[in-house]
């Protein structure tokens, strides 16, 4: 199964996607989630050793309809095996690749009509009337990000993020989201292959972020382990550097490649200290990508309002929304959560939320900065 709109690749309209982009604008965004989202997996580096077996049996039906379809698909299309990331880019990236072959197993039964829209209490047209262009509104947050940042970063220093956070679990085949819970993160900021890439600590406990699975000699930096080096050395114009990270950025059968490219950025923003230039075309970039709109009063996972970037993938129904300070602007966080009611859970159902409170850089791992 491809992408399923003529520019899900992010990389330039054809066949009507302008007209799509606005129609998405358009469309209500998603109620206020009620709960107070934000945490990703617990245990982590369990999990991450264990997903192989947990995809397996959590949907072994839907895992055969992809071996049929990978059969049916052209060898220059295959798509690479999700690599597995460290916990602010993988976690996302690990349950929405579950649940999107199990919403697609859910729909091939019969199970559903397809993504049911978010509720909202004002009409399309009411929204569009009160709503700004999201490349005016994207616009706006990238001046402001180009007026600030925590940078530079050595290379023998950390970056560091205190967040409150909650994520779903999938292990079960049944989406089950945790509790609340505050999460201080290191990454380590050295250039070349590394086997530690910085430490963790939430519940009290901290651990080591070790190299991704598979990289016997260590994980590079890259788009899996953005250091500040690297992210300085990124394009500055927006189409160039969206055209970069769609190549960057793994396809996958069951999500559309537009968002993929979307919620990539959004891990880029999230746990790292970006070089102002950097964050000011990553918004921009942000812009150019077809279906992505504003949210008007999204929430973080403190309850903190804000405004709200949105995408929604119709073929995983999920819905993913960035938040910003409504004064500042600042970045606040995110959260991913079911637009529709579907095998492994009811609309509304949260992926994963995070809300940003502290960014610093350190000079030691596992140590909080002063103040």
């Amino acid at each position: 199964m491809t992408a399923t709109t003529g520019t899900d690749d992010g990389r330039g309209g054809r066949d009507g996607a302008d007209d799509r982009a606005e129609l998405a604008r358009l469309l209500p965004p998603a109620t206020g989630f009620a709960l107070p989202p934000g945490r990703h997996e617990h245990h982590r580096e369990r999990l991450m050793h264990q997903i192989d077996h947990d995809t397996a049996a959590a949907s072994a039906s839907a895992k055969d309809r992809a071996r049929e379809s990978a059969q049916d698909r052209r060898p220059d299309r295959a798509p690479a095996r999700p690599r597995l990331l460290r916990p602010s880019f993988l976690a996302p990236v690990t349950a929405l690749a579950l649940a999107g072959a199990l919403v697609a197993g859910y729909s091939a039964q019969g199970g559903g009509e397809g993504p049911a829209r978010a509720e909202s209490g004002a009409s399309a047209a009411e929204r569009a009337g009160n709503a700004q262009p999201v490349a005016l509104v994207l616009g706006r947050i990238s001046d402001a990000a180009a007026k600030s940042g925590e940078g530079p970063v050595g290379d023998d220093q950390f970056v560091y993020v205190r967040s409150q956070v909650q994520g779903g679990d999938l292990t079960s085949g049944k989406l089950v989201t945790g509790p609340p819970a505050e999460r201080e993160i290191w990454y380590a900021q050295k250039p070349g292959p590394q086997k530690r890439l910085g430490y963790i600590r939430e519940g009290g406990e901290t651990l080591p972020i070790n190299a991704e699975l598979g990289d016997t000699d260590g994980t590079r930096e890259g788009i899996s382990r953005p250091t500040y080096r690297w992210l300085a050395a990124l394009p500055t114009d927006p189409r160039r550097l969206l055209d970069h990270l769609t190549a960057l950025t793994p396809e996958s059968e069951r999500q559309e490649h537009a968002q993929a490219v979307f919620e990539q950025i959004g891990y880029l923003i999230r746990e790292t200290v970006l070089p102002p230039e950097t964050a000011a075309a990553l918004y921009r970039a942000a812009a150019l990508i077809p279906g992505v709109t504003e949210a008007p009063d999204a929430v973080d996972a403190l309850g903190r309002h804000g405004v709200g970037i949105a995408r929604e993938d119709r073929g995983s129904a999920t819905r993913s929304e960035w938040v910003f300070d409504p004064e500042g602007l600042a970045f606040l966080g995110s959260r991913t959560f079911l637009t529709a009611d579907t095998a492994i859970g009811a609309k509304g159902a949260l992926f994963d939320a995070q809300a940003v409170l502290k960014r610093s850089v350190v000079d030691e791992g596992g140590v909080r900065p002063q103040g």
